[in-house]
């Protein structure tokens, strides 16, 4: 029996589509995107991050759905899009280009939001024709461009070469996570959430770890320890919004404000104390409200919606 992919009930529960469609990206790899809320309504597009799935935005969602049209993808290799042998910054872009072309029309503008990995996404992308011809507006959530291994704080002790070679084996570990228990939901809080997140919070984000392909998740993490986007990050012309919990220890307010130094339009970083790496489900109404900010600020709402 498969193991569970997220929870089923409750604010974490991914709520049903209103359509899915299969998106071919550049390479031929198949994504599985998914489309909710009313087609005339203003879009979001999320991008999700490493080891993660289109249900780690259930409570954006299921709250920016309601009057928003929002598009969420499962990056290659994780949720319901297939692995693929080629994985790759580059990718990542060619990925998100693919679905905003399949899923917008031409020169419709949406506010796109990426997480993690789909915060990286959208800076490599920041250059290509698509994303320019369709991003009105960006929020970049627990994320980082570079030195993503060296400024984890993962391992406890103090920077360096030391610190860095453990972080680098813990995060690219080939061993499976296997099945949810009580010790893994307090290794998975430890490494990617607060100290006070809620146990269905950890619950949620475990469920979806977990399911995550041990291969696809080893074959990310080396893609993540060599990844140097601090060029894209120049290039993202964009409004551009940045999120990180004070607590993150995958990518830590070092990174947020290294962003915000780089990007030629920020409109700031909002630190959330006490939180972690997962800030759209330790912050569901935090994070939505932020997107919903950005959509009412710099996208133009459809004649005769």
């Amino acid at each position: 029996m498969s193991r569970p992919t997220s929870v089923v009930s409750g604010p974490y529960a991914p709520p049903a589509p209103a359509r899915e469609l299969t998106v071919l990206s550049a390479d031929g790899a198949r994504l599985h995107v998914e489309v909710h809320g009313s087609e005339s309504a203003p879009p979001v597009v999320l991008a999700h991050g490493w080891t993660c799935s289109t249900a780690f935005w259930a409570a954006q969602i299921r709250e920016l759905a309601v009057d928003h049209r929002v598009i969420a993808y499962d990056q290659r290799g994780h949720g319901r899009s297939p692995a693929s042998p080629a994985c790759s910054a580059d990718g990542l872009a060619d990925d998100l280009e693919a679905v905003l072309e399949a899923t917008l029309g031409p020169g419709e503008k949406a506010v796109i939001a990426g997480h993690s990995m789909g915060g990286m996404t959208v800076m490599a992308a920041a250059e290509r024709l698509a994303f320019r011809g369709h991003a009105a507006a960006v929020l970049l959530c627990s994320t980082g461009s570079s030195r993503l291994v060296a400024e984890s704080t993962v391992v406890p002790i103090r920077a360096g070469r030391l610190r860095t070679w453990l972080t680098r084996h813990v995060l690219g570990a080939r061993a499976p996570l296997g099945p949810v228990t009580p010790l893994a939901l307090r290794i998975l809080k430890y490494g990617t959430m607060g100290p006070g997140s809620a146990p269905h919070m950890v619950e949620a984000c475990a469920r979806i770890v977990h399911a995550c392909p041990r291969k696809v998740r080893y074959a990310w993490s080396q893609v993540l320890d060599l990844l140097d986007l601090d060029h894209g990050v120049r290039q993202l012309t964009v409004p551009t919004a940045v999120v990180v919990g004070t607590a993150d220890r995958l990518t830590p307010p070092v990174h947020a404000h290294q962003l915000a130094a780089a990007l030629p339009n920020c409109l700031g970083v909002t630190e959330l104390p006490g939180l972690g790496h997962m800030t759209p489900v330790e912050a569901p109404e935090l994070v939505s409200a932020r997107i919903r900010e950005l959509v009412t600020t710099y996208v133009q709402v459809k004649e005769g919606a």
